[in-house]
């Protein structure tokens, strides 16, 4: 079904007491521009003026503010337009159908079409419909540099318009998901940074036998000694991989796994090089061997909460990158290029080794261990001469559980998100279809 067909279906769908208008009957287009950079009067003025690289999908709903602003004469050389706050901002160059609403006097280059709207509020109704135009705005572009939509074009663009009470009612709703969407986005990205911080807290100075983080050797000297990877706790040691470990292994060798010998459920998992990330097991992309091919390959096998190591990487994907195998998976393999390192129970414990190995101290070590141009390597001789950290085993227990705790809180609001913003894209398909009215929410206030 072509874009045209399927956007004039929608239309056609919409409740019948939902009136059909042009963009152009329910607002004035107005077009950007771009001042003369060889004319300094016209820039740093207090006219804020807006382009496509600041407005994007993941950008908040309003803007105040711009990179760069231009002056009273810039405006009027340039052909930009001042528009009033509650204008929709709408991308038409290269990138189609970005947008967002200024909240004082701004204008913008030419890479926008904005939408003064008759009544001021129907602004945050069409922000949210913007998604459902991006293929219409696509469909009547043109040009062969990038695609470009004319006001004109704009303008001819038929969109819904229900009863005044309802756009405002849906915009509303869609509003307060909006926010609690970005509300837990910053509270992901807050916790982002409390886990880094304790990381690094809890590598280089620890917890001491109260249960609190260590002073820093800056302001207690005397709880310190120094060592080849620099000041250490005093109870901690440096120990090579080699001297903590039950084993470690590579992959098998050659022909002894190859693709051919992946089977369907049920089977053996294996692991391979695209499910060791940074700190954490992707299981997006999954193999199986049969259990009797896992069988003859045995040295390999991989177990609840031992640690994986990346023997290849790039810049993206780092070489020596390390995580646990979950504990919540059954027992696996591990495919070439896969390191599978078993602690000493006595001596280490394996997310606390996982947490070293990602660590600035190991990585340094490890990027002067690589080899290769294109892909790095490190080989398991190599591996077995990293030097590690270690605190006493209650020390790394009572660390990892600290950081479980904020990784625990770290996923919740994760999957809360995830949950949030599918939940966003049914509302919105519903109440901007009609399909989901709020007429009964308005007929309870009217009671």
């Amino acid at each position: 079904m072509s874009a045209r067909c399927s956007y004039d279906r929608y239309l056609q769908a919409v409740p019948a007491d939902w009136n059909v208008n042009s963009i152009a009957e329910i607002s004035t287009v107005v077009g950007g521009g771009t001042p003369s950079r060889d004319v300094g009067q016209f820039w740093r003025g207090s006219i804020p003026w807006l382009t496509p690289g600041e407005v994007s999908s993941e950008a908040a709903i309003h803007i105040s503010a711009t990179r760069e602003n231009i002056s009273k004469e810039g405006l009027r050389g340039s052909g930009a337009t001042l528009l009033p706050p509650g204008s929709l901002m709408i991308t038409t160059r290269a990138t189609l159908g970005a947008r967002a609403i200024n909240t004082v006097p701004m204008t913008t280059n030419q890479g926008f079409k904005s939408l003064v709207f008759k009544v001021p509020s129907d602004a945050l109704f069409y922000y949210f419909l913007v998604d459902r135009l991006k293929p219409e705005f696509v469909r009547r572009a043109s040009g062969t540099t990038f695609l470009e939509v004319s006001g004109t074009e704009v303008g001819q663009i038929k969109v819904p318009v229900p009863p005044t009470c309802e756009r405002a009612l849906i915009a509303e709703i869609l509003v307060m998901l909006d926010t609690t969407i970005r509300q837990t986005e910053a509270i992901i990205e807050k916790l982002k940074q409390i886990k880094k911080g304790l990381l690094h807290d809890l590598l280089t100075r620890g917890i001491d036998a109260n249960g609190e983080l260590r002073a820093p050797q800056s302001q207690a000297p005397h709880l310190y000694k120094d060592s080849p990877l620099g000041w250490i706790p005093n109870e901690w040691n440096i120990f090579s991989i080699g001297q903590i470990v039950e084993s470690i292994v590579d992959g098998p060798f050659g022909s002894n796994l190859k693709t051919e010998h992946y089977v369907e459920l049920p089977g053996v998992r294996v692991v391979r090089l695209q499910n060791i990330d940074i700190g954490e097991y992707d299981d997006t992309e999954r193999a199986f061997v049969s259990a009797e091919k896992a069988a003859n390959l045995g040295r390999n096998e991989v177990l609840p909460g031992d640690v994986l190591i990346a023997a290849l990487g790039d810049e993206s994907y780092p070489v020596g990158r390390a995580c646990s195998y979950p504990t919540w998976l059954p027992k696996a393999i591990n495919k070439a290029d896969c390191f599978r390192l078993r602690p000493e129970k006595n001596r280490a414990i394996g997310e606390f080794v996982v947490h070293s190995l990602n660590g600035s101290r190991v990585r340094r070590q490890i990027k002067s261990f690589e080899q290769g141009v294109t892909l790095q390597r490190i080989n398991i001789g190599n591996l077995r001469k990293i030097q590690i950290l270690l605190p006493t085993i209650s020390e790394q227990i009572l660390g990892c559980e600290k950081l479980a705790a904020i990784q625990h809180n770290l996923a919740e609001n994760m999957k809360f998100l995830a949950k949030s913003r599918h939940q966003r894209i049914g509302l919105m398909n519903d109440l901007l279809t009609g399909q989901v009215r709020v007429t009964p929410l308005l007929d309870t206030a009217d009671a």
